[in-house]
Protein backbone atom coordinates (compact mmCIF):
# COMPACT_ATOMS: atom_id res chain seq x y z
CA UNK A 1 0.00 0.00 0.00
CA UNK A 2 1.51 3.59 -0.74
CA UNK A 3 1.46 6.20 1.58
CA UNK A 4 1.37 10.15 0.58
CA UNK A 5 3.73 11.90 -1.14
CA UNK A 6 2.47 15.31 -0.36
CA UNK A 7 -1.10 15.65 1.71
CA UNK A 8 -2.61 19.70 1.39
CA UNK A 9 -4.95 20.24 4.01
CA UNK A 10 -7.24 23.61 3.52
CA UNK A 11 -4.67 25.04 1.77
CA UNK A 12 -5.27 28.88 0.25
CA UNK A 13 -2.94 31.82 -1.25
CA UNK A 14 -3.64 35.22 -1.55
CA UNK A 15 -1.11 38.01 -2.30
CA UNK A 16 -0.97 41.84 -1.80
CA UNK A 17 -0.85 44.25 -4.94
CA UNK A 18 -1.15 47.73 -5.60
CA UNK A 19 -4.67 46.50 -6.50
CA UNK A 20 -5.32 45.13 -3.24
CA UNK A 21 -5.41 41.43 -1.95
CA UNK A 22 -5.66 38.83 -4.99
CA UNK A 23 -7.20 35.62 -4.08
CA UNK A 24 -4.99 32.88 -5.63
CA UNK A 25 -6.11 29.32 -4.56
CA UNK A 26 -8.83 28.83 -2.20
CA UNK A 27 -9.43 25.68 0.58
CA UNK A 28 -7.46 23.44 -1.61
CA UNK A 29 -7.34 19.64 0.00
CA UNK A 30 -5.73 16.94 -2.13
CA UNK A 31 -3.36 13.92 -0.92
CA UNK A 32 -0.94 12.45 -3.43
CA UNK A 33 0.56 9.17 -2.78
CA UNK A 34 4.07 8.27 -3.29
CA UNK A 35 4.93 6.26 -6.89
CA UNK A 36 1.81 9.04 -8.34
CA UNK A 37 2.12 11.02 -11.80
CA UNK A 38 -1.17 13.54 -11.14
CA UNK A 39 -1.39 16.57 -13.73
CA UNK A 40 -3.17 19.98 -13.04
CA UNK A 41 -4.85 21.49 -15.84
CA UNK A 42 -7.02 24.22 -16.31
CA UNK A 43 -7.54 27.79 -18.06
CA UNK A 44 -4.74 30.52 -17.75
CA UNK A 45 -5.36 32.03 -14.65
CA UNK A 46 -6.81 29.32 -12.80
CA UNK A 47 -3.58 28.63 -10.17
CA UNK A 48 -2.13 25.82 -11.51
CA UNK A 49 1.35 27.10 -11.45
CA UNK A 50 0.59 28.62 -8.07
CA UNK A 51 -0.39 25.25 -6.62
CA UNK A 52 2.88 23.72 -7.94
CA UNK A 53 4.83 26.22 -6.75
CA UNK A 54 2.97 25.76 -2.83
CA UNK A 55 4.04 22.02 -3.52
CA UNK A 56 7.55 22.86 -3.75
CA UNK A 57 7.71 25.10 -0.63
CA UNK A 58 8.65 27.83 -3.51
CA UNK A 59 5.68 29.67 -2.54
CA UNK A 60 3.89 29.82 1.35
CA UNK A 61 0.47 29.57 1.50
CA UNK A 62 -1.64 31.87 3.12
CA UNK A 63 -3.41 29.41 5.52
CA UNK A 64 -3.86 25.71 5.66
CA UNK A 65 -0.67 23.04 5.77
CA UNK A 66 1.07 21.07 3.23
CA UNK A 67 3.29 18.09 4.43
CA UNK A 68 5.75 16.52 2.08
CA UNK A 69 7.40 13.20 2.95
CA UNK A 70 5.62 13.16 6.66
CA UNK A 71 7.03 16.82 7.20
CA UNK A 72 5.23 20.09 7.48
CA UNK A 73 6.58 22.43 5.35
CA UNK A 74 4.35 25.37 5.48
CA UNK A 75 6.05 27.28 8.19
CA UNK A 76 9.75 26.17 8.00
CA UNK A 77 12.46 29.00 7.37
CA UNK A 78 13.94 29.93 4.05
CA UNK A 79 17.07 27.80 5.12
CA UNK A 80 15.47 24.57 5.86
CA UNK A 81 13.21 24.83 3.20
CA UNK A 82 16.00 24.96 0.69
CA UNK A 83 17.64 22.03 2.53
CA UNK A 84 14.56 19.91 2.31
CA UNK A 85 14.22 21.14 -1.70
CA UNK A 86 17.94 19.40 -1.89
CA UNK A 87 17.37 16.41 -0.36
CA UNK A 88 13.78 15.80 -1.77
CA UNK A 89 12.71 17.44 -4.52
CA UNK A 90 13.54 18.28 -8.48
CA UNK A 91 11.64 21.05 -10.13
CA UNK A 92 11.98 21.95 -14.18
CA UNK A 93 10.87 25.09 -15.13
CA UNK A 94 8.79 26.03 -18.71
CA UNK A 95 12.09 28.68 -19.30
CA UNK A 96 14.58 26.02 -18.37
CA UNK A 97 16.29 28.34 -15.42
CA UNK A 98 19.87 26.99 -16.74
CA UNK A 99 23.12 29.03 -15.72
CA UNK A 100 24.44 30.83 -18.46
CA UNK A 101 27.73 31.37 -17.87
CA UNK A 102 27.84 27.49 -16.94
CA UNK A 103 28.40 24.53 -19.79
CA UNK A 104 25.55 21.86 -19.50
CA UNK A 105 27.63 19.59 -17.98
CA UNK A 106 28.36 22.38 -15.13
CA UNK A 107 24.30 23.32 -14.98
CA UNK A 108 23.86 19.70 -14.25
CA UNK A 109 26.51 18.85 -11.23
CA UNK A 110 25.25 22.28 -9.51
CA UNK A 111 23.22 20.30 -7.03
CA UNK A 112 25.70 17.68 -6.11
CA UNK A 113 28.12 20.04 -5.72
CA UNK A 114 26.11 22.54 -3.70
CA UNK A 115 25.50 18.73 -1.98
CA UNK A 116 29.38 18.17 -1.31
CA UNK A 117 29.64 15.41 -3.59
CA UNK A 118 33.06 14.76 -4.85
CA UNK A 119 32.07 12.95 -8.32
CA UNK A 120 29.25 16.05 -9.00
CA UNK A 121 30.88 15.69 -12.69
CA UNK A 122 30.93 11.84 -13.48
CA UNK A 123 27.60 11.61 -12.07
CA UNK A 124 26.63 15.06 -14.33
CA UNK A 125 28.14 13.18 -17.33
CA UNK A 126 26.45 9.81 -16.61
CA UNK A 127 22.89 12.26 -16.38
CA UNK A 128 23.51 13.78 -19.47
CA UNK A 129 23.89 10.46 -21.42
CA UNK A 130 21.13 9.13 -19.89
CA UNK A 131 19.48 12.42 -22.20
CA UNK A 132 20.85 12.04 -25.36
CA UNK A 133 23.03 15.08 -24.53
CA UNK A 134 26.66 13.38 -23.62
CA UNK A 135 28.03 15.32 -26.95
CA UNK A 136 27.06 18.81 -25.80
CA UNK A 137 28.63 18.56 -22.26
CA UNK A 138 30.52 21.63 -22.58
CA UNK A 139 28.48 23.37 -24.48
CA UNK A 140 26.65 26.88 -22.99
CA UNK A 141 22.89 26.83 -23.14
CA UNK A 142 23.06 29.51 -26.01
CA UNK A 143 24.88 27.08 -27.87
CA UNK A 144 21.76 24.77 -27.39
CA UNK A 145 18.04 24.16 -29.47
CA UNK A 146 15.46 25.00 -26.60
CA UNK A 147 14.71 21.04 -26.55
CA UNK A 148 18.39 20.52 -25.88
CA UNK A 149 18.27 23.10 -23.07
CA UNK A 150 14.96 21.18 -21.20
CA UNK A 151 16.69 18.01 -21.50
CA UNK A 152 19.74 19.50 -19.52
CA UNK A 153 17.45 21.09 -17.22
CA UNK A 154 15.68 18.31 -16.98
CA UNK A 155 19.03 16.13 -16.07
CA UNK A 156 19.51 18.64 -13.63
CA UNK A 157 16.00 18.09 -11.68
CA UNK A 158 16.86 14.04 -11.61
CA UNK A 159 20.20 14.31 -10.62
CA UNK A 160 19.74 13.88 -7.23
CA UNK A 161 17.41 11.29 -7.66
CA UNK A 162 14.56 13.48 -5.66
CA UNK A 163 11.36 11.46 -4.26
CA UNK A 164 9.62 14.59 -6.03
CA UNK A 165 9.65 15.82 -9.59
CA UNK A 166 7.90 19.09 -10.28
CA UNK A 167 7.18 20.00 -13.88
CA UNK A 168 5.71 23.70 -14.70
CA UNK A 169 4.65 23.45 -18.30
CA UNK A 170 7.99 21.36 -19.30
CA UNK A 171 7.11 21.69 -23.25
CA UNK A 172 5.74 25.30 -23.16
CA UNK A 173 8.52 26.51 -25.13
CA UNK A 174 9.25 23.80 -27.24
CA UNK A 175 7.72 22.42 -30.91
CA UNK A 176 6.22 19.34 -31.10
CA UNK A 177 9.15 16.56 -31.95
CA UNK A 178 10.85 18.39 -28.90
CA UNK A 179 8.09 18.06 -26.49
CA UNK A 180 7.27 14.51 -27.38
CA UNK A 181 11.21 13.87 -26.45
CA UNK A 182 10.90 15.47 -23.60
CA UNK A 183 8.27 14.02 -22.31
CA UNK A 184 9.22 10.85 -22.89
CA UNK A 185 12.69 11.30 -20.88
CA UNK A 186 10.21 13.23 -18.07
CA UNK A 187 8.13 9.89 -17.53
CA UNK A 188 11.07 7.51 -18.12
CA UNK A 189 13.12 9.03 -15.64
CA UNK A 190 10.40 8.99 -12.98
CA UNK A 191 9.41 5.34 -14.01
CA UNK A 192 13.49 4.28 -13.56
CA UNK A 193 13.92 6.06 -10.24
CA UNK A 194 10.53 6.07 -8.66
CA UNK A 195 9.58 9.60 -8.02
CA UNK A 196 6.47 10.95 -7.82
CA UNK A 197 5.79 13.21 -10.76
CA UNK A 198 3.42 16.50 -10.61
CA UNK A 199 3.11 18.31 -13.63
CA UNK A 200 1.40 21.75 -14.93
CA UNK A 201 0.33 20.98 -18.50
CA UNK A 202 -2.08 22.38 -21.24
CA UNK A 203 -1.67 19.26 -22.77
CA UNK A 204 -4.85 16.88 -22.64
CA UNK A 205 -2.74 14.21 -24.45
CA UNK A 206 0.46 14.69 -22.02
CA UNK A 207 -2.17 14.81 -18.81
CA UNK A 208 -3.73 11.49 -20.11
CA UNK A 209 -0.52 9.76 -19.51
CA UNK A 210 -0.87 10.68 -15.53
CA UNK A 211 -2.14 8.73 -13.30
CA UNK A 212 -5.06 11.03 -12.00
CA UNK A 213 -5.59 15.07 -13.51
CA UNK A 214 -7.14 17.52 -11.44
CA UNK A 215 -8.82 20.10 -12.78
CA UNK A 216 -8.46 23.36 -11.23
CA UNK A 217 -10.96 27.14 -12.00
CA UNK A 218 -10.69 29.78 -10.38
CA UNK A 219 -8.36 28.84 -7.81
CA UNK A 220 -10.72 25.59 -6.87
CA UNK A 221 -9.90 22.18 -7.77
CA UNK A 222 -13.21 21.90 -10.41
CA UNK A 223 -12.75 18.12 -10.81
CA UNK A 224 -10.21 15.06 -10.20
CA UNK A 225 -9.88 12.64 -12.82
CA UNK A 226 -8.54 9.32 -12.56
CA UNK A 227 -7.27 8.14 -15.81
CA UNK A 228 -7.16 4.85 -17.88
CA UNK A 229 -4.81 3.08 -20.05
Amino acid sequence: MMTDALSLSNVSLSLCGNAGTVNILHDISLTVAKGETLGLVGPSGSGKSSLLMLMGGLETASSGSITAFGTNITHLSEDHLAHFRQQNMGVVFQSFHLIPTMTALENVATPLELAGVRNAFDRAGTELTAVGLANRATHYPAQMSGGEQQRVALARASITRPKLLLADEPTGNLDEANSAAVIDILFGLREQHGATLIMVTHSNELAARCDRVIHLRNGQIDTLQTTTE
